[in-house]
């Protein structure tokens, strides 16, 4: 049989492989010229200052696209932002199932109930431990524990070898709100060796040592922080984590507080836990309105904003702008949370805020009051132990994460290591190998309403006007070279100084260069916009040391 007609296990990775975010992955089999595709995961990273006006940027589908009527499902490991935060805006184009737990699937209902999105996908839930079949494969969802309900793991099975793509995961032998990472399974994959095993991995924590710490330890360090402080204790943190929420509000029912809750994605996600049955047992948790009837000294409010956004309540808090809750001096603020890179200055700017007020600020540079849901290298070495895997592919993360994960499992033995990056194709079997830049990849952004490429995005403008401002000039001139109307003039973000204004030195040069431009020429609009053009931006950059954006506007009348 020709090399290009046997049976083959590759995988895509579309995103997420060369940054942090915006994971995506297309897994195909059969023979090169005929495979049949499912996809793993769909979801977002967030625009930052290098992209003004960027909400959500998701990886491009145009690969998924070409091949639409050989794509047969999407495969959703958990509801975190960065693994689904995409499926609605790219999905209901291609009309195919989505398979998915109960939280995720609940997840995804809520959020187009409140983003207010039309479209809709068609879900099928899964459960760990209960195989489904897609086409030439078989699926299985694999408990893995991770900061947010029902985390799975996949193992996707096909005749010429299997993959267990992990999702995100860690090793958390006591985790709050979730089940343990399903190690006896994880064990049993590895004694199968029926057919050879590729591990899709993790690479987030690759670089750090050890084991990272357990829920439980965080919960232990918050019911201490709650317990001994003498007024309000509020507490900021993903409102995806619903264990760290439940180990707030036990803490709190032990101190003998009430629990206040502010922030919409908290008051969603806690619905959908207690709707699921997670939060069995616990006492209501309050809404902000009733925060002034709560005795100052049993009071938790929970509040959302841990990554500094502006519009959250912790900000608004800090700024002292919230409609309802107020913070005082002697009151602790703690921060069960890291900040995402990127969002570091963010969060400072309202720490500093806090203390100025007299709050006290816990961070986890001041105990253990949050933890990772990503895996250290001991616990990558476990998980190599564990299923004995023929192949590693490391996954989610940055090059520096991706080269560490790929030095670790060369160190533990693994025949083959196959260092990739977004676009390329990996042969995972028969005989492993990385094709590299074998795939169109891409970004889409969401500006707005708009799904846009970056080229079509205007950001580079954006960045234009943003540095150097703009100043637009109108004028219309007759036939014979004469104004009759203008120059009308809008200056737009440039500096203005009680020494000097750059209006005038702009009206002052536009005067100039029209009684530089002889009346004949004045008529011909493009030369005369030309002249206008260069006057004012090197008049300007002359004064202001930087150059603007002009738009001159030269009308013939």
């Amino acid at each position: 049989m020709a090399k290009t007609q046997r049976d083959e296990l590759v995988f895509v990775p579309l995103g997420g492989v060369g940054e942090i975010g915006m994971n995506m992955g297309a897994y195909g089999f059969g023979p090169e010229n005929a495979r049949k595709w499912i996809v793993v995961d769909c979801g977002v990273s967030f625009g930052g200052p290098d992209l003004p006006g960027i909400e959500l940027i998701m990886a491009n589908p145009e690969f998924l696209e070409e091949r639409a009527d050989d794509v047969l499902a999407l495969i959703l490991t958990h509801s975190h932002e960065d693994h689904y935060g995409a499926v609605l805006d790219l999905w209901p184009g291609f009309e195919k199932p989505v398979f998915a737990t109960p939280f995720t699937s609940a997840m995804l209902a809520a959020k187009r109930a409140g983003d207010g999105i039309v479209e809709n996908v068609d879900i099928t839930i899964m459960r760990p431990g209960k195989p489904f079949t897609v086409g030439p494969f078989t699926i299985e969802a694999i408990n893995v524990a991770h900061s947010i309900p029902e985390s799975n793991g996949l193992l996707i099975s096909t005749p010429v070898g299997r993959a267990l793509h992990t999702g995100d995961w860690k090793l958390d032998p006591t985790p709050v709100g979730n089940a343990p990472t399903d190690v006896a399974r994880l064990q049993a994959i590895g004694q199968d060796r029926s057919t050879p095993l590729a591990l899709i991995c993790d690479s987030t924590n690759a670089m750090k040592d050890g084991e990272s710490p357990s829920e439980a330890d965080v919960a232990a360090t918050l019911a201490a922080l709650i317990a001994e402080a003498p007024h309000r204790v509020a507490v900021t943190t993903f409102a995806s984590n619903v264990g760290r929420v439940i180990s707030i509000v036990r803490a709190a029912q032990k101190a003998g507080r009430q629990v206040v809750m502010s922030g919409r994605s908290l008051h969603r996600i806690t619905g959908i836990a207690r709707e699921l049955g997670m939060l069995e047992g616990l006492p209501p948790l309050l809404d902000q309105d009733a925060y002034k009837s709560v005795p100052r000294d049993k009071c938790v409010l929970i509040c959302t904003g841990s990554q500094g956004e502006a519009r959250a309540a912790i900000a608004r808090i800090a700024r002292g702008d919230h409609p309802v809750i107020d913070l005082t001096a002697g009151d602790r603020m703690i921060f069960s949370s890291w900040a995402i890179p990127g969002n570091e200055r963010e969060v400072i700017d309202i720490q500093n805020l806090l203390i100025d007020k007299g709050i006290e600020i816990i961070t986890q540079k001041d105990g253990l009051v949050h933890v990772t849901g990503h895996p250290r290298r001991d616990e990558l070495r476990k998980l190599y132990e564990w299923t004995k895997p023929d192949v590693l592919v490391p996954v989610h993360g940055e090059a520096m994460h991706l080269d560490a994960h790929a030095k670790l499992g060369r160190e533990a033995g693994i025949a083959n290591v196959c260092e990739t990056r977004n676009g390329d194709l990996v042969r995972l079997f028969p005989e492993p190998m990385v094709l590299q830049a074998e795939v169109r990849t891409g970004e889409l952004y969401l500006d707005g309403l708009v799904l846009c490429t970056p080229e079509e995005s205007g950001v580079k403008g954006r960045r234009r006007l943003s540095f150097g401002g703009h100043i637009v000039v109108s004028l219309c001139v007759n036939g014979s070279g004469h104004i009759v109307s203008g120059p009308d003039l809008v200056i737009e973000g440039l500096p203005e100084t009680e020494d000097e204004s750059l209006t005038d030195l702009v009206e002052d040069t536009i005067a100039g260069v029209l009684k530089s431009v002889p009346a004949k020429r004045r008529s011909d609009t493009e030369v005369l916009n030309s002249a206008l053009f260069k006057g004012i931006r090197n008049e300007v950059n002359a004064y202001w040391g930087r150059k603007p954006n002009v738009s001159v506007f030269v009308h013939r009348v």
